[in-house]
C-alpha cells in the first residue's frame, strides 16, 4: 500500500496561485462534491478568504489513478514561513511555483532553500501562462530563470495554467513519478510526528500527525515523549479535506488523531507520538527549531474581567501557532494584559483579528515594537520588547538594536523607486538578469518592521519582493517618542525613533494622526514630545453644527448669541470629556494604507 503514496506540498512566493492549483487537484481527483466546491477550497478561514492569503497550512488526502496523494497546503507570506517549515518535515517533495509574471521572487528563494534542507525532491511549475498569451519570450525568459536556479533542463519544468486547469494533470503524473514514496516499517515500534495541531471544544486536541513508523488505531494508549504527555487515540482518521475517522493509520501515512486533552499547555507541535507500554525504549524524532519573535505588541482586554478569557484564547491560538509567544504584563494606562510576540506585523494583525472573532473579545493594543538592548551605568543590561517599558533617558548609558541583511529582488524598471527607499543604507546592486536586480544591504530592523513591506510593494506595484535574516546588535542613539491627544499622553502611540529624525517623526507621526482621527464636537489637539518637550502640534477641527439655520431674520445679535452660547457649550464638553484612541485608528497608524 505505502509504494502507492505520495506525501507532497505546495511553496511559492505569495499570490502566485497556490490555493488555485489546489482547488484544480480537488477536482481532478473528485475529492470533493463538485456542488460543494468554491474557489480557495481549503482556507477554511474567513479572514483567509477576506485577504485573499493562506494563513493556516492545511493537509488534504486525495485519491488519482490507484495512487493516494497526501498533500499540504502552505502559506506564502514571510511572516508565516514558520507553517511552511513545519510541513516540510511531514513530506518527501515539493511543487514549486512561480508566478510568470512576477519571476522568481524573495520568498521562492527561501522556501526553495527550506526544502533542499530537507532534502526534499523539487517538481518546478510555473504558473498563470495564460495571461501572457503568445508571448513566447516573456515565458522563455522565466524558464531559463527558474532552470538556472534549481540547476536542470529547461524540458523538466512544467508550464500551467491552475485557473483554467490547462496542463494541471501533467503536475500529479509528475508527482507520482519523481517523489518517491515513503519508507514503510509497520513492524516497528510506534513513532509520529506532529506537525500542527487544532482545538475543538467538544473533542479538545486535535493533533495532526506524519506517521514514521508503526501503525497507530483508534483506543490505542499513548504518548507524547517531549511533554510527557500520556492520553488515548479516541479517533485517527484522514483529512479529505474535513476529518474522514478510520480505524488506523499505518506508517507513511499523514493523519490526525483526537486526544480528548482540553488543556492546551500539555502539548507542542513537533513531539513525537508513541505507545505508552514501553516508551522509555523509544528515541525521539527530530522536532522543529523554536521560531524567534521580532515584533512584540502589548494586547489588553477592554473589560478588566476578560484577562482570563484573553489568556485562554492566547493559550489555544498557540496551539496551531506556536511562532506566537506571549507573558503577562501591567499597565497602569491599560491594565493587565500580555505582551506578545510576533513573527511581523501582518502575522499580529491577524492574530488580534482572530482573538476578537473567534473568541469574542474587545481589545486594546500598543503600538508594535521590536526588542532593544540597553546598558546602564554598572555595566548592566536589559533587553527592552515594550515601548512602555522604555526607562528615563538620563538612566541609559548605552542603546543597542539589532541589525539585520535585508535583500529585495525588483524589476529594472522599479530599480529607481526601490533605491529612494534605501538610499541611505548605500545598498549593493547585482543583476539577476536583463530585466530583473537583487539589492542587498544592512538596516535596523525597526525601520524594517515600520511599514517597509508595505512601502516596498506600492513602490513597485506589488512586483517587488523580500527577505532578511539578523545580523547582530549595533549601537544607536534612541530617543522615546510619546504623542498627547487631549493633553494625555496615548502609550500605545508611543514609538522609539533615532536622535536625529526624532523631529520629522514626531511631525509625521500627528499629520497623519489628523488624517485618520475622528473629528469630535469639539477641537482635539494632537502633541508630540520628547523628554519635557513639545516638538510637533497638530489639531483635529470640531464638527460645526449650523445653529443659526433655524433663523428667518432679525439682528445680527440673536445669530451671535447663538454662536457664542454653542462655543460655551464645546468648550464645557471639551473639559469633561474622555477620548480613547480607536482600535482602528491605531492598526491605520502602524501600517501604510
Amino acid at each position: 500500500m505505502n509504494q502507492n503514496i505520495r506525501n507532497f506540498g505546495i511553496v511559492a512566493h505569495i499570490d502566485h496561485g497556490k490555493s488555485t492549483l489546489a482547488d484544480r487537484f480537488l477536482e481532478l481527483t473528485r475529492t470533493i462534491n463538485p456542488k460543494k466546491m468554491q474557489p480557495q477550497f481549503l482556507d477554511m478561514m474567513e479572514l483567509e478568504r477576506e485577504k485573499g492569503i493562506t494563513i493556516k497550512l492545511q493537509p488534504v488526502r486525495m485519491e488519482y489513478k490507484g495512487y493516494v496523494l497526501n498533500m499540504i497546503d502552505t502559506p506564502g507570506h514571510v511572516d508565516f514561513t514558520y507553517e511552511v517549515s513545519r510541513s516540510l518535515a511531514a513530506i518527501e517533495g515539493v511543487i514549486l511555483l512561480v508566478d510568470v509574471l512576477k519571476g522568481i521572487q524573495a520568498q521562492t528563494l527561501m522556501n526553495l532553500e527550506l526544502a533542499r534542507k530537507e532534502g526534499l525532491v523539487i517538481i518546478p511549475v510555473i504558473n498563470k501562462i495564460d495571461l501572457i498569451g503568445d508571448d513566447e519570450l516573456r515565458l522563455a525568459d522565466v524558464v531559463n530563470e527558474v532552470a538556472g536556479l534549481l540547476g536542470v533542463d529547461k524540458e523538466e519544468i512544467i508550464t500551467i495554467s491552475a485557473k483554467s486547469g490547462a496542463n494541471v494533470e501533467k503536475v500529479l503524473e509528475t508527482v507520482i513519478e519523481k517523489i518517491p514514496a515513503p519508507e514503510r516499517n509497520a513492524a516497528a515500534p510506534l513513532r509520529a510526528l506532529i506537525f500542527d495541531f487544532q482545538y475543538d471544544s467538544f473533542k479538545g486536541i486535535i493533533a495532526y500527525f506524519r506517521v514514521r513508523e508503526g501503525t497507530i488505531k483508534r483506543g490505542d494508549e499513548i504518548f507524547m515523549i517531549n511533554s510527557a504527555t500520556r492520553a488515548q487515540a479516541k479517533e485517527v482518521g484522514w483529512f479529505r479535506p474535513d476529518r474522514f475517522p478510520r480505524e488506523q493509520i499505518e506508517s507513511g501515512e499523514i493523519g490526525y488523531v483526537v486526544l480528548g486533552i482540553k488543556e492546551p499547555d500539555r502539548v507542542r507541535i513537533g513531539d513525537t507520538i508513541t505507545f505508552y507500554e514501553g516508551c522509555q525504549k523509544i528515541e525521539h524524532l527530530p522536532g522543529y527549531k523554536e521560531p524567534k519573535a521580532v515584533v512584540f505588541v502589548g494586547i489588553f482586554p477592554e473589560n478588566a474581567d476578560d484577562w482570563a478569557l484573553l489568556r485562554d484564547a492566547l493559550m489555544k491560538l498557540r496551539l496551531s501557532d506556536p511562532s506566537l509567544s506571549f507573558k503577562p504584563e501591567s499597565k497602569s494606562a491599560l491594565g493587565r494584559g500580555f505582551l506578545c510576540g510576533f513573527l511581523g506585523l501582518l502575522h499580529a494583525e491577524i492574530v488580534i483579528e482572530r482573538l476578537k472573532r473567534e473568541f469574542s473579545l474587545e481589545l486594546m493594543t500598543s503600538a508594535p515594537s521590536v526588542c532593544y538592548l540597553l546598558e546602564f551605568e554598572g555595566g548592566k543590561e536589559e533587553m527592552v520588547c515594550s515601548v512602555m517599558d522604555w526607562p528615563d533617558e538620563s538612566r541609559i548609558k548605552i542603546a543597542k538594536e539589532q541589525f539585520c541583511d535585508l535583500k529585495i529582488i525588483v524589476p529594472m524598471k522599479f530599480l529607481g523607486n526601490t533605491l529612494e527607499l534605501i538610499e541611505r543604507r548605500q545598498p549593493n546592486i547585482h543583476h539577476l538578469s536583463a530585466d530583473k536586480a537583487l539589492l542587498s544591504c544592512e538596516m535596523p530592523f525597526r525601520e524594517l518592521m515600520a511599514n517597509f513591506y508595505d512601502k516596498l510593494k506600492s513602490a513597485t506595484q506589488g512586483y517587488g519582493s523580500m527577505d532578511y535574516h539578523f545580523l547582530d546588535w549595533r549601537r544607536s542613539d534612541l530617543v522615546k517618542l510619546e504623542v498627547l491627544v487631549l493633553g494625555k499622553l496615548e502609550e500605545a502611540l508611543s514609538t522609539i525613533v533615532p536622535r536625529e529624525r526624532a523631529f520629522q517623526e514626531g511631525r509625521a507621526v500627528v499629520e497623519k494622526l489628523k488624517g485618520i482621527f475622528p473629528p469630535q464636537l469639539f477641537p482635539v489637539p494632537l502633541q508630540a514630545k520628547i523628554g519635557g518637550n513639545i516638538i510637533a502640534r497638530e489639531t483635529v477641527r470640531a464638527r460645526r453644527k449650523d445653529v443659526t439655520a433655524p433663523l428667518y431674520g432679525g439682528d445680527v445679535t440673536r445669530k451671535r448669541k447663538l454662536l457664542e452660547k454653542q462655543k460655551k457649550g464645546k468648550k464645557k464638553l471639551r473639559n469633561r470629556a474622555v477620548l480613547r484612541v480607536p482600535q482602528t485608528v491605531l492598526w491605520k497608524m502602524f501600517r501604510t494604507e
